[in-house]
């Protein structure tokens, strides 16, 4: 054979070489899905339906709006939803089911505390990311590094309505009333060291049960000892039979509650009696963003009842889960670290500053009064030392 044959067969070799391993590399590169699964879930049914409603609702908007605009990288997005009926026990049965049956690559949380704390620690061990809408207490974020969350942390809410009460309010004696949930003490707890480290007397603290209809006795107690202030953690049902209460025995001190009374059903369920109430929350119905209008006015069309804090703060948590995986891709540990890395996102419920290395959101926490039956612009919380949680 020739030199100049051999040549030639060795550099015909060599491309069959180069040529196989790009095929042989390119197999190894992981194939884009055509579709990718979150799973969202809520209390659907049971006695927080209407906020589970609200969850639900949000992120089938934030889900068609991705998909609208051509998905992620053009992939589309699809949504399971799960009921878990305001139960730990059946949170767990539907953790275990989304990750194990139904293969989603992240969950959204459009649930309480107590469910969500039970789902956690499943997806710390499965490795999938979860971000929490608006649950608040702390034991979700310790679950682990694959654990979000995108309201505030009760502590943050507790400090955030201090700062309302005394800053804004000029509070200088005050009564607590907190539903005797992890919610409503972790909010009722640090709120009372708070004011009383800022020299504001606290008159008398109580706690009531879950689902209490009836705070005649406790209210008029309070009247009794002439608070400048009444902080009430509770959800909307309480929120709006303590308003209820308050107008009958005639109690006339300021009421400051908080986010679990940003409802429709709590203007509705308190009428008249809600006029004046300021709450803290994650929703500023009078931000003026393109992001935050678009969605209240979506939300209010297609679903015929303005939007709140837990539809909003369910809508910006699929929306982050969906920037992480346009940044990193779509694979749980890359997911994980996109959140861990968002800086500056414009969500609905404000611009996300950064998670902390423990998963908790930075942002500034928003204040409402009630004004002309429905929730509108009172102050907003963006002190650094306030807003940015405790690791």
């Amino acid at each position: 054979m020739s030199a100049y044959r051999g040549k030639w067969v060795n550099a015909l070799l060599a491309g069959l070489l180069i040529v196989a391993l790009a095929f042989s590399f390119a197999g190894c590169k992981p194939k884009e899905p055509q579709v990718v699964k979150i799973g969202v879930f809520a209390p659907i049914t049971g006695p927080a339906a209407a906020d589970g409603a609200a969850a639900t609702n949000a992120a089938i908007l934030a889900v068609e709006k991705v998909n609208n605009a051509g998905g992620i990288n053009g992939v589309k997005v699809e949504l399971l939803t799960y009921d878990d009926q305001f139960s730990s026990a059946q949170a767990v049965a539907v953790a275990h089911q989304m990750i194990e049956r139904d293969g989603v690559v992240a969950i959204v949380s459009g649930s309480y505390s107590t469910p969500t704390r039970a789902v956690a620690p499943i997806a710390q061990e499965a490795k999938i990311p979860l971000v929490a809408g608006y649950a608040v207490h702390p034991d979700i974020t310790a679950a682990g590094d694959f654990c979000f969350r995108n309201s505030f942390v009760g502590t943050v809410q507790g400090l955030a309505a201090a700062e309302v009460a005394v800053r804004d309010l000029g509070a200088k004696k005050v009564s607590i009333l907190m539903v005797d949930t992890d919610f409503g003490r972790i909010l009722g707890e640090t709120f009372k060291q708070t004011v009383e480290a800022r020299g504001v007397k606290v008159l008398s603290i109580d706690a009531y049960p879950y689902g209490e209809k009836d705070f005649s006795a406790l209210l008029t107690k309070i009247k009794g000892l002439n608070p400048d202030l009444l902080y009430a953690t509770g959800y909307y049902a309480e929120g709006a039979a303590i308003a209820l209460g308050a107008q009958t025995v005639g109690l006339t001190c300021q009421i400051l509650g908080m986010e679990g009374m940003d409802s429709p059903k709590f203007l509705e369920l308190g009428g008249a009696a809600t006029e004046g109430i300021i709450i803290t929350t994650n929703l500023n119905r009078d931000d003026m963003r393109p992001i935050a209008q678009e969605f209240l006015q979506a939300y209010e069309s297609r679903f015929n009842v303005p939007a709140d804090m837990v539809a909003a703060s369910t809508y910006d948590a699929i929306l982050i889960v969906c920037e992480a995986m346009r940044v990193g891709g779509f694979e749980p540990q890359a997911i994980r670290d996109a959140i861990a890395g968002l800086t500056n996102f414009e969500g609905v419920t404000g611009v996300i500053q950064a998670f902390t290395p423990s998963g908790e959101v930075i942002k500034p926490v928003q204040v409402q009064i009630v004004r002309d039956g429905a929730f509108h612009f009172f102050s907003v919380v963006d002190d650094p030392a306030i807003i940015t949680p405790p690791n």
